[in-house]
């Protein structure tokens, strides 16, 4: 599947959406609304359950659907090739800030080492521990390997190429607006000890099925039009109290997600910019490097963590762009590379 550069660019600003999350709490006073929207940045991780989907589906669907589960070593693989060595590497980061507090007499209650083997492979967010210790924004990458192991089997069991537009979006809403919100009644991000996998599985199933309607509606603006216009709605409604955070922002997102498909690969889309699109490239290190990052500047140039000078924030910022361009390509690509050359060896010795 061609790149579709959008989505790409769209992942970049998720990204940083989350980053700006975790630093509002030592950013200076701001426009309620700007607060507003910065303090929802959890949400982006309920575009990045769409948006991976979307894409795995664009990718392996097809595969499945004519290899059932034959193609299902590949793609477990290939996804561990993706996330798990930077994974990896950032939580032996922590390890070591966790033996140099430790030895310079500090608390580490945060960072656990008896559940350390959870966080290793992946486990902390399936119900056995609090998910948010070590490196915080792993949850979601735990979570989302429980949607990997399963999509296999939707894969195999639902070819979606073959089934009705209208039923794909009644599967949409009704994962959506049926079934998600009942993941933590409090908002999305409550309770993901209990509801992490859950949230993350409902929405790439989602994702899978926007995916096979993209295919069918690629290049038709009046559609990406009405997605727009949809997601505003809803996120009105959220607004003004009319539908809950649950019932209203993740399918405002998903209608982003449609949007932004159907106008990839446009001449002179935004999200496409050189720098928005190299921001998306790098994400999954800024995503995933960026919590210790500031874990470590609050240490060491932050006396007070609820009014950190701009030069800080500042610098901070710099900070995580450079880091995350040193772990893409110093860590996350070689290393995915060279796994994947070494499961390409073992088929064809299997073969």
């Amino acid at each position: 599947m061609n790149e579709l550069k959008a989505l790409t660019g769209a992942r970049g600003l998720a990204a940083w959406w989350v980053v700006l999350f975790h630093l509002r709490g030592s950013m200076a006073e701001m426009h309620p609304a700007i607060e507003s929207a910065i303090a929802k940045g959890y949400l982006a991780v309920d575009f990045f359950f769409l948006l991976s989907g979307f894409v795995i589906w664009l990718s392996w669907g097809k595969r499945f659907g004519e290899g059932g589960f034959t193609v299902a070593g590949r793609f477990l693989w290939k996804r561990m090739a993706r996330i798990w060595p930077l994974h990896l590497f950032v939580l032996g980061c922590a390890v070591v800030l966790a033996v140099v507090l430790a030895a310079s007499g500090r608390n580490i209650d945060r960072f656990p080492f008896a559940e350390l083997p959870l966080h290793i492979v992946l486990l902390q967010s399936w119900g056995l521990v609090d998910p948010l210790k070590w490196n915080d924004p792993a949850w979601s990458i735990s979570a989302e390997s429980a949607a990997y192991l399963l999509f296999p089997l939707l894969a195999v069991a639902f070819d979606w190429r073959r089934v009705p537009s209208v039923v794909l979006v009644g599967f949409v809403a009704v994962l959506l607006f049926g079934i998600l919100p009942l993941c933590g009644q409090d908002g999305l991000g409550s309770d993901l000890q209990r509801f992490a996998v859950a949230r993350c599985v409902i929405q790439f199933a989602a994702g899978t099925a926007i995916g096979a309607l993209w295919l069918r509606w690629q290049g038709r603006d009046r559609v990406a039009l009405m997605a727009v216009i949809l997601a505003v709605v809803l996120a009105a409604a959220w607004g003004t109290k009319l539908l809950s955070e649950g019932h209203s922002l993740p399918a405002a997102l998903a209608c982003l997600l449609l949007a932004a498909g159907i106008t990839s690969n446009r001449r002179g889309n935004p999200l496409e910019w050189a720098p928005i699109h190299r921001l998306g490239e790098i994400s999954y290190a800024t995503y995933l490097g960026h919590f210790l990052l500031w874990f470590v500047f609050k240490l060491v140039l932050v006396e007070d963590a609820a009014d950190a000078p701009a030069w800080v924030l500042a610098l901070y910022v710099v900070a995580v762009i450079v880091s995350s361009e040193l772990l893409y390509r110093g860590v996350e690509r070689p290393a995915q590379n060279w796994l994947n050359r070494v499961g390409d060896r073992r088929r064809v010795v299997v073969a």
